[in-house]
């Protein structure tokens, strides 16, 4: 219990020293996600999935955010594909989206978390909070219609 509470300490520091120059909370996912810097190829995905509109509603959502940096670890030629078939292309970007608003003291309790997309991601919190793999890096970024869970892979579904 002491190491889940020392971990999700850990996880809102880091959300409020990451994100600390840009009130997130002021703003929906979409906006924090363009103001952040480090999600263009993600902004890019969801306008060519013409899932922006959504993701700037009511929600609540919960988004499992892939950086840049974890679109370029995908095989050569995988991201251009998703691009060119929006039907793949919103399964994959839905795959990393929960409804509801999951904070990181929620998700270190749950094992699996059914996506937007149908299937559920598998979730561990044995050696840092990981989604279907993918390493939580940055946890618990408000912003006014859900929250933002930074990860560092892909997720893809099954």
């Amino acid at each position: 219990m002491k190491k889940i509470t020392v971990l999700m300490m850990a996880f809102v520091l880091v959300a409020s020293v990451g994100f600390a120059a840009t009130p997130a909370a002021e703003k929906d996912v979409v906006d924090t996600a363009i103001g952040a810097g480090n999600f263009t190829t993600l902004v890019k995905a969801l306008q060519a999935a013409g899932l922006v509109e959504t993701l700037r509603g009511e929600g609540p959502f919960t988004v499992f955010a892939p950086t840049d940096e974890a679109f370029a670890k995908l095989p050569a030629g995988t991201l251009e594909s998703l691009l060119a078939d929006k039907a793949k292309l919103t399964a994959v970007l839905t795959y990393h989206v929960v409804p509801g608003k999951v904070m990181s003291t929620d998700v270190v309790k749950l094992t699996s978390a059914k996506t937007v997309q149908g299937q559920s991601v598998k979730i561990s919190s044995a050696g840092g909070v990981k989604i279907d793999g993918a390493n939580v890096v940055t946890a618990d970024i408000e912003t006014t219609n859900g929250v933002i869970h930074v990860i560092d892979t892909v997720i893809l579904p099954q």
